[in-house]
């Protein structure tokens, strides 16, 4: 497992790179601000079958207007405590500049996840596939119809406890994460390469249910023109809500 980590690791930053540096020729970077608020939860129904829903608000020139909502759900098959298998639906708002007009994607999903602990390094990983339908634009204005692609992600995220070994009510950890976002279909022309989101934070569990994640995330994505990048600073600020509706075992 850690073999095939490694590998995956190595080869999605390696289309990272390729992506970041293909175009060279009249490349365009445009500085973007941006703020995300985004709630998780992730509910455990019985030993194998439970629930994922997330929620985000995304604002654009720091705080200035809204710029993305999104709302995403699955069901979810738990194989192990620590492997984990979702499908489902999350539909997305896009905010068009400078109209304000809401642009629909509707986005399939399926979902690896599995988590680890070696000492004080507490890592959760998972590979997501997304079918994008997404409403087709004129400027800033809807056209008719929906463009379709693939888009595939591969999410790294570490915690470190400032003490202890494992995530504890009370203690803060840091927190290092990068996930990579690649395209395909018949669509996509220049930007095989979407996307990546570098993040590092702090997260701090008020309990076994709640965690609270703050910090920086720079997202650098490709955009459809080939060579043009928009590169956004990005505060981000999370809350996680675990529960476990399960049968309590008696103790023996």
């Amino acid at each position: 497992m850690r073999r095939f980590t490694l590998l995956l690791f190595i080869c999605f930053i390696h289309l990272t790179s390729y992506g970041q540096t293909a175009s060279q020729n009249r490349k365009l970077v445009l500085p973007q601000e941006q703020v995300w608020f985004g709630y998780f939860n992730q509910t455990r129904l019985t030993r194998h079958l439970g629930f994922w829903l997330d929620l985000h608000h995304r604002r654009i020139d720091f705080l200035d207007r809204p710029n993305q909502n999104l709302f995403r759900g699955a069901l979810t098959y738990y194989l192990t405590d620590n492997v984990r298998f979702m499908a489902g639906y999350a539909f997305v708002g896009s905010y068009l500049s400078p109209s304000g007009v809401v642009r629909p994607e509707h986005r399939p999903w399926q979902q690896v996840w599995w988590s680890g602990r070696t000492g004080p390094l507490n890592v959760v990983q998972w590979i997501r596939t997304e079918q994008r339908f997404n409403r087709r634009i004129q400027g800033d204005q809807l056209a008719d119809g929906f463009g379709f692609n693939w888009r595939f992600r591969y999410n790294f995220l570490l915690q470190v406890p400032f003490k202890g070994q494992t995530i504890q009510p009370g203690v803060p950890n840091f927190v290092l994460q990068d996930e990579v976002f690649i395209n395909a279909g018949k669509q996509i022309t220049y930007n095989y390469f979407d996307q990546n989101r570098f993040f590092v934070g702090l997260s701090y569990p008020f309990n076994k249910q709640l965690l609270l994640q703050a910090g920086y995330m720079n997202l650098f994505q490709q955009l459809p023109a080939g060579n043009a990048f928009a590169n956004n600073h990005t505060l981000r600020l999370f809350l996680f809500h675990t529960l476990d509706f399960r049968p309590q075992q008696p103790a023996p």
